[in-house]
C-alpha cells in the first residue's frame, strides 16, 4: 500500500468559517457582564458555535488573559477555536495556548490608533440608503416557515412567505423578507457588514447582521413594529429605517 494513502483518514487543505469575537477591553468582568446581558434573552442562540477570538482592536500596550477568556466563553457555550491577532501581538497571544488563525474578514479590525485618525463617520441618521440589491444565486423561498425551520442561504435569501415565530432565516448576504418575519433573521452572517435585511412587516424575535443583533427583548418603537423596514449597520450599530416602497 502507498504510503500516501490510507483506508482511515485524510489530510487536506481546506477552510473553515467561523465567527469572530472582536475583543475591545481587557476588562473581563466587563465582559462577563455584558456577555450574560445580551445571551440570557437567548441562551441557546449561540449554543455551541465555534468562535476565533480576535485581539486586533486592543491597544498596542493592552493585554487579555486568553485563557480566562476562553473559559468565559464556555460559560455561554462558546468554544473558542484559535486567535486573530495583529503581527505586534503574535507573541503575546501565542502563550494563550489556542493556535494562531489568519483572518480573511472583508473589513479589516483597525486599532486604537487607526480609529483615532480616522475620519469622523457621517452621522447614521443622514446615511442615504442603498437601493435594495438582489445576488444573482439568490435562495428563494416560496413557502411558510414554522417554528424549528431553518434556512441557510451562500448568497442572499429571498423569502415570500411567513416566518413563524420559532423559525430562523440565515444568509451570508442580504436577506429579502416579502412577508411578516416574526422569527430570527440573521444576515451576513461570515463578517460581511454590508449586508442588509428588507422585510415588509417587521415583528421579529431576533435581527442580526454579521453578529451584532437585536431582539424582542429591546421592544421596537410603533412607527418601526409591524412596518416596511430595512436593516443595516452603521459603526456597529444596527440602523432600522421606513422602508419607502411607494
Amino acid at each position: 500500500m502507498s504510503l500516501n494513502k490510507s483506508p482511515f483518514f485524510e489530510l487536506r487543505s481546506g477552510s473553515v468559517d467561523t465567527l469572530l469575537f472582536v475583543v475591545k477591553t481587557t476588562d473581563l468582568d466587563a465582559l462577563k457582564s455584558e456577555l450574560t446581558r445580551r445571551f440570557e434573552a437567548t441562551p441557546e442562540f449561540f449554543a455551541g458555535d465555534v468562535v476565533a477570538i480576535d485581539v486586533r482592536r486592543l491597544a498596542d500596550d493592552e493585554r487579555v488573559p486568553l485563557d480566562e477568556l476562553t473559559a468565559l466563553l464556555g460559560e455561554v457555550r462558546m468554544r473558542a477555536l484559535g486567535v486573530v491577532a495583529a503581527p505586534h501581538q503574535a507573541e503575546w497571544a501565542a502563550r494563550g495556548g489556542l493556535p494562531l488563525l489568519e483572518a480573511r474578514d472583508r473589513r479589516a479590525a483597525p486599532s486604537k490608533g487607526e480609529q483615532a485618525g480616522a475620519a469622523a463617520p457621517q452621522p447614521a441618521d443622514v446615511a442615504a440608503p442603498v437601493p435594495p440589491q438582489v445576488a444573482a444565486s439568490a435562495l428563494v423561498i416560496d413557502k411558510p416557515l414554522r417554528s424549528g425551520q431553518q434556512i441557510y442561504a451562500k448568497g442572499d435569501l429571498i423569502v415570500l412567505g411567513l416566518v413563524s415565530y420559532g423559525a430562523e432565516v440565515i444568509a451570508e448576504g442580504n436577506i429579502h423578507i416579502y412577508a411578516p418575519l416574526r422569527g430570527r433573521a440573521l444576515a451576513g452572517v461570515h463578517g460581511n457588514h454590508d449586508a442588509r435585511i428588507f422585510c415588509t412587516c417587521l415583528e421579529p424575535e431576533l435581527i442580526s447582521i454579521a453578529g451584532i443583533y437585536r431582539t424582542s427583548e429591546n421592544p421596537l418603537p410603533p412607527e418601526l413594529l409591524g412596518k416596511s423596514v430595512q436593516i443595516r449597520l452603521a459603526d456597529e450599530r444596527l440602523i432600522i429605517e421606513p422602508l419607502r416602497l411607494t
